[in-house]
This record gives C-alpha cells, sequence and structure tokens, in this order.
C-alpha cells in the first residue's frame, strides 16, 4: 500500500506535503512545528497526516486502524487543543493536560504528538507556561501548532518552532480539485466552496452528504420567501434549520458507539472517559459546523445579491440559486447589504458566546428580513 495515503486529504500543497514527508523520509522530525496559512488551507488535516505517518506502521498508509483513529480523533496518543467554550483564546487551563502529560509515555506508539489548533489565540500567561514544554519536551513527543501567520504568534512561541507555510488556494484550482475529488459540478463545487468556508476537505464531505446539502437548499428556500414569511414563520424556519443540521449527528453517533465497541474489542477494556469525552467534544464541533454552514450559506447568498445589483454577476457563487436572487439584487444597495452581512457576523458572535443557536439563527432572520423589507 502506497505510503502517501494519508496525505490524499490535504489538497494542493504539495511543498507543504514534500517537506514534512521528506522530515519522515530522512528521520529528522523535529521536536515541534508552526503550520501557518488561511483558513482552508488544510493545516489540521496536515497535522493529523504527518501524525498517521509517524505513528502508522506502513508509514502513514491512511488505511489501517492507527491512521483511522488519528483522523477520527480517537488515538491515545495524538492530542488536539484548541480554545473551548465562550472564551476567545487559548487558556492556560485548556493546554495543562498538554503541560502535564507531555513526559508520559506513548499508550500505543513510539511517539505522542500534540496539536495545538489557534495558537494565534495562546494569551501570555499560557504561552509562559508552554515555553519550557516547547523548548524540551521528550524525544518521543512532536507539538504541532496550527496558527493563520507568523506574526500573529507570538515571538517567543515562533522562535521555538519549524514553521511550515501553507497557501491560499486561488478559487479555480479550488474548484477544479473540488471536482476531480467529487465528480461534482462546477456550480455544485462552488456551492459547496461557500457553504464551508472555502475548506476543501470539509467541502468534499458537504458534497457528500445529502443531509448537509438539503440544509443548504432549505436555507436559500427560507432567504427567498424571507420577506414574504410572518414571525411564526420565521420560528418555525429556525426550528426546520436546527433539525436538519443535527440530522447528521446521528450518523456520527453511530460511529462512535461502533469506534467504541473495537476500541474496546481491541483493548480488552472499556472506553475511559477521555475516549468518551473527545466523543463528545467532536459531536459539538460537528453540530457547530453545521450551524457554520448555515451562516455561510446565508453570508454567501447576500454577497451573490450585492454583486448581481451591481451588475457582476459572473462573481456568483450559489448559481443553482441566481433566478431566486435577481429580484432581491434588483432592489438591494451597498448599505442593505451590509447592514444583512453585520446581522450573519453578529450571530457568529453570539453563538462564540455560547448563545443558543437557535435563538442566534431567530434573531439572525428577522434582522435579514427587516433589511430585505427595506433594503436601502
Amino acid at each position: 500500500m502506497s505510503k502517501s495515503c494519508a496525505w490524499d486529504d490535504l489538497i494542493g500543497q504539495t511543498k507543504a506535503v514534500s517537506y514534512l514527508r521528506s522530515a519522515i523520509d530522512t528521520h529528522t522530525v523535529g521536536h515541534a512545528y508552526l503550520f501557518v496559512g488561511p483558513a482552508g488551507a488544510g493545516k489540521k488535516t496536515a497535522a493529523k497526516a504527518f501524525a498517521c505517518a509517524m505513528l502508522c506502521e506502513d508509514g502513514g498508509c491512511g488505511a489501517c486502524g492507527v491512521c483511522y483513529r488519528i483522523k477520527r480523533g480517537l488515538h491515545p496518543d495524538v492530542q488536539v487543543f484548541e480554545p473551548e467554550g465562550a472564551s476567545s483564546y487559548l487558556l492556560r487551563e485548556q493546554i495543562r493536560p498538554l503541560i502535564n502529560g507531555v513526559h508520559m509515555r506513548p499508550i500505543e506508539g513510539s511517539r505522542k504528538v500534540y496539536i495545538v489548533g489557534q495558537a494565534d489565540l495562546m494569551r501570555d500567561d499560557s504561552a509562559n507556561a508552554f515555553l519550557k514544554t516547547l523548548e524540551e519536551p521528550p524525544n518521543d513527543v512532536v507539538i504541532i501548532m496550527l496558527a493563520p501567520t507568523l506574526d500573529s504568534v507570538l515571538p517567543t512561541i515562533a522562535s521555538r518552532c519549524l514553521v511550515v507555510r501553507f497557501a491560499r488556494i486561488p478559487a479555480s484550482v479550488a474548484i477544479d480539485l473540488l471536482r476531480s475529488r467529487t465528480a461534482a459540478s462546477r456550480i455544485e463545487a462552488q456551492a459547496g466552496l461557500a457553504a464551508t468556508g472555502d475548506v476543501l476537505t470539509r467541502a468534499v464531505e458537504f458534497l457528500e452528504s445529502s443531509s448537509r446539502r438539503a440544509a443548504r437548499e432549505r436555507m436559500l428556500g427560507i432567504l427567498k420567501d424571507l420577506t414574504a414569511l410572518d414571525e411564526f414563520d420565521v420560528l418555525a424556519s429556525a426550528r426546520e434549520l436546527l433539525t436538519l443540521v443535527k440530522a447528521p449527528l446521528e450518523e456520527l453517533k453511530e460511529q462512535h458507539v461502533q469506534e467504541l465497541l473495537s476500541r474496546q474489542e481491541f483493548m480488552g477494556k472499556a472506553p475511559n472517559k477521555s475516549v468518551e469525552d473527545r466523543q463528545k467534544r467532536e459531536l459539538t464541533a460537528r453540530e457547530r459546523e453545521g450551524v457554520a454552514e448555515i451562516l455561510n450559506v446565508t453570508e454567501s447568498w447576500l454577497r451573490d445579491c450585492l454583486v448581481m445589483s451591481q451588475g457582476l454577476g459572473d462573481m456568483v457563487v450559489n448559481g443553482d440559486a441566481a433566478d431566486a436572487m435577481e429580484e432581491v439584487a434588483a432592489i438591494m444597495t451597498p448599505g442593505a447589504a451590509t447592514r444583512a452581512l453585520d446581522a450573519v457576523n453578529e450571530t457568529r458572535r453570539r453563538i462564540s458566546y455560547n448563545v443558543s443557536p437557535q435563538l442566534a439563527i431567530e434573531a439572525m432572520l428577522f434582522d435579514i428580513r427587516e433589511v430585505l423589507l427595506c433594503p436601502r
């Protein structure tokens, strides 16, 4: 089996992949890395592929139990740390398990890999507590930090890491790559990228999920009819959207049951609390992704209306909904579009502070409805 399989999920980052694979092939893996690049470039996907290449007996086959569990976030020797809850920062208590556990021996493999997402959100006190660990980790530990730019990371952190840069993928290239992976049409590929914030790996998953595509179609239908909906209809629409968002979670829960059974069979004991906690986090993250997709669809629809109003129809990304947007575009002004887009951003902010997604989406729909009723 080809050793490149673990890297197949990473699209359009040949230079970064070549660098990381070379480190594996020449046995020169460093103790700390900083992956920098824009959202959607595949930094976390690359970090998990790198972990597969380090821990898999076949150099990262992408198909064995080790690779499968790493990609699913279930391998005990590969842990991911990111901001949680309402905080916008990566707090000291959130990385304490890394600091306290770094000197413990790996459970299954020859190495432990720690992936620290959004390292640019690490506060000074978190960074100070983390520096000693980053400077002198054990030989069997690799730390991978992710950030949008090098300048966004504290210099004391960045200077202790090997920097790997991930490039922004041009839209035309991203569409072609997505079409080659999914057999989607150009219009479908554009819609998938718009719904997932231009994250290629998520766009692949989106296009392969009938339930996620159904949520997008319903959102577009609501936006099309929003000015004709009364208050009760708006509330009912929000509830329907959240029901559609949660539909894929049932499939994920079933996968978790099977994974827990497989782990119990493999290790001969019941899964520990850390495994169950990781699964709960995955469910929460997937639900948040679903809500984010709804917001991305809304934002892209509003932008499409704006560009159509300015005679730039070739820039529309929701081509399958272009006819339905013409009426809005005919009366949409830049000021109205800005107010509506502000409502989407405010919804993101509210959800980040743990406001109920349903309440946040209800408020957003009412705000956008008000703008569309008087789009000047």
